[in-house]
């Protein structure tokens, strides 16, 4: 484990398929409904969170795979 990923919050130490299926759990649980407003406001703060790892994991993805496409052959 990189240092990085040992000084960091909880939500990024989640991988991405972690983040995803709890992100979907969020969706799920605000489109059924019958939540208080404050729990579907913390539900979407939640989400917003998740949504933000998620990006996040994807950005890297991406940067690595730009990378990789620079690379000459060898």
């Amino acid at each position: 484990m990189t240092d990085d990923k040992k000084n960091a919050g909880p939500d990024e130490r989640l991988s991405y398929e972690q983040a995803r299926a709890e992100l979907a759990t969020v969706v799920e649980r605000l489109e059924t409904g019958g939540t208080s407003l404050e729990e579907s406001l913390a539900l979407w703060e939640r989400g917003e969170k998740l949504a933000e790892v998620c990006q996040r994991w994807l950005d890297g993805a991406r940067a690595r795979i730009d990378a990789a496409r620079r690379q000459p052959d060898a």
